[in-house]
Parts: structure tokens; C-alpha cells; sequence
């Protein structure tokens, strides 16, 4: 059961990463450093006062550089290999499994894929936004995301469980509309 739980803790952050990069970390670190989780042994750095002031800088500036016009839409380039590598650390960093192998191998595959799946629903949402409102309606994407990103966390954090299934049913959501905008181009 303790397995499943740090799996479903690790997917639910990274998840979050796909919304932003740096809040899932930094709320990661602040439930580490209350002791609400514990980062396996070689993440023990996640629970550190050196790492709550990097990750709260890093979160400052990204939040704020996602209301600037067109810098948003250039940080979603740069943000989608990140927040793979962001997700794949944050369940790496949870998931208790001797074998480094399996752990980094279920980090990239569950954790990386999660952040990336939602990370590039993101970036289309944003592009949509981009070309239907002149960049406009960008604000409210960014305000959206960061409630997103926040609440994902939060909910990781404290109900793991209901994180997976509210991430599963976000994938869901997004293949869906994936493949709805497929059938439309198609036709």
C-alpha cells in the first residue's frame, strides 16, 4: 500500500509540473520540511532550508514571467522537456523501490510521461489563447494554471489517492479533446 501511495504522490506532482514547474517542488518541499512526506534517501536535499529558498525564488520568477505577453508562450518551449524532468524527478524522489533501475525507469515513464501529457495540453491551450485573443485571454490561462498547478499539489500532498484519480481523469479530458481536434482537422 505504501508503494501505491508514493506512486500516486509522485504521478499527482507531476502532474503538476506540467502546469508549472516550480510550485509542485517548492510545496513538495514545505510538506518535507513539516514532515507531512518523506523524500526517500537520496532526495533527502528536498528537505532542506537551502532548497525551500532556491525553489521559492525559482517559483516567484516563474509565475511572474508567465504574464508577461509572448515571454508565455516562449517559457512553454523551454517548459516541456523541463517539466519532463521535473516530474520525473518528484516521483523518483517518493517512490520507494531499492532498484535504481525500476525507480528512475518509473520515474521517467510514469512521472515524466504525466508531465508532459498535461505540459503539452498546456502549451495548446496557451496557443489557442495566443491565436483566438491576440495573447489577451493569456493572463486568465496562466492564472488557471497556477490554481491548477497549486491545487494538483496540494491534493498530491495530502489525498494522493484522489490526485491519481483527478490526473486520470485530466488525461482522459485531454485525450479526448486531442482527439476531437484530430477529427476536425481531418475533415
Amino acid at each position: 500500500m505504501e508503494l501505491f501511495l508514493s506512486i500516486a504522490l509522485g504521478i499527482g506532482l507531476s502532474a503538476s509540473t506540467g502546469f508549472r514547474i516550480f510550485i509542485p517542488a517548492l510545496l513538495a518541499n514545505i510538506a518535507c520540511l513539516y514532515g507531512w512526506i518523506t523524500p526517500s534517501e537520496n532526495f533527502a536535499w528536498l528537505a532542506t532550508w537551502p532548497a525551500f529558498f532556491a525553489l521559492l525564488s525559482a517559483t516567484v520568477v516563474e509565475i511572474g514571467a508567465y504574464y508577461i505577453p509572448f515571454v508565455d508562450n516562449l517559457l512553454d518551449t523551454i517548459a516541456a522537456p523541463l517539466s519532463v524532468v521535473a516530474g520525473t524527478l518528484l516521483t523518483t524522489s517518493f517512490v520507494e523501490i531499492d532498484d535504481p533501475v525500476l525507480r528512475w525507469g518509473l520515474g521517467l515513464i510514469v512521472g515524466g510521461g504525466t508531465a508532459g501529457l498535461v505540459q503539452a495540453g498546456t502549451s495548446l491551450l496557451r496557443l489557442g489563447s495566443s491565436k483566438f485573443t491576440a495573447g489577451l485571454g493569456n493572463p486568465v490561462v496562466s492564472t488557471a494554471e497556477n490554481v491548477a498547478s497549486f491545487g494538483f499539489s496540494a491534493l498530491a500532498i495530502f489525498l494522493p489517492i484522489v490526485a491519481l484519480v483527478a490526473v486520470l481523469g485530466l488525461l482522459w479530458w485531454l485525450f479526448g479533446r486531442i482527439r476531437r481536434f484530430r477529427r476536425r482537422k481531418a475533415v
